[in-house]
């Protein structure tokens, strides 16, 4: 099994933040799209609603593709079937019959899900961490000229000094450190996540070897004709 190469930091962390807009953009899409289109399909009106949940949901999904190649260096390759020749409706029933476009559906839904919890964590762990690095420098600029843990009223734990936020400080570093090390596994995840469901399947990639090695055969014929000719005894 091919080990998942952990994405740069400077990809991941942009990648997850934006994984929460994306995802309501995609899961608001697809519902309001398939809500609309699907029970008025009946009377014509939802067909071009649905032809456009089609043409946007492969939209999406390739625009999903590039972000998780671009920013986690994960290749995704486009693993739809060619459409085929023919007038336009029978194009956009093979679109419609193509499995990948509703498992493209699918992973549109969860990425609000997903990009909510990714965008949590990473919300979480880096604003603490930060915060307990840069706790030297503001804490004098909090009511009292201190920082009380968890508040005024109950004071658990007291920074009035730069001695007692420095160890605050050196915990900060080694949860920053923890961070980056959550950043770039949670990348790394979410591009599993893709290739599970943008990618192609094992199916499909057998498919699409036998296809390319019966196009060389035929390639190989056609440049040799006499090859397929029997020998004369």
């Amino acid at each position: 099994m091919e080990r998942t190469q952990l994405p740069r930091l400077g990809g991941a962390l942009p990648f997850l933040l934006l994984s929460l807009p994306l995802g309501i953009v995609g899961f608001v899409f697809v519902v309001t799209t398939a809500s609309v289109g699907a029970p008025t399909a009946l009377v014509w009106v939802g067909i071009p609603v649905l032809m456009l949940l089609l043409a946007g949901t492969r939209g999406l999904a390739d625009l999903e593709r590039a972000r998780v190649r671009g920013m986690l260096t994960s290749a995704v390759p486009r693993p739809y079937r060619p459409l085929p020749q023919g007038p336009v409706r029978s194009r956009w029933l093979a679109r419609a019959r193509d499995a990948q476009t509703w498992r493209d559906v699918v992973y549109l839904i969860l990425l609000l899900p997903v990009g909510i919890a990714e965008f949590a964590l990473v919300v979480v762990f880096w604003s603490v961490s930060l915060a307990m690095i840069a706790l030297p420098v503001y804490y004098r600029f909090l009511p009292e000229g201190l920082y009380a843990f968890p508040s005024h009223d109950l004071r658990w734990i007291t920074v009035d000094s730069v001695p007692t936020a420095l160890p605050w400080m050196a915990l900060g570093a080694l949860l920053a450190w923890v961070s980056v090390a959550v950043t770039r596994r949670l990348g790394a995840g979410h591009a599993l996540l893709a290739r599970a469901l943008l990618g192609p399947t094992a199916r499909r990639m057998r498919e699409a070897e036998e296809s390319a090695g019966s196009a060389a055969d035929g390639a190989a014929t056609t440049a040799d004709p006499a090859a397929a000719r029997p020998v004369a005894g």
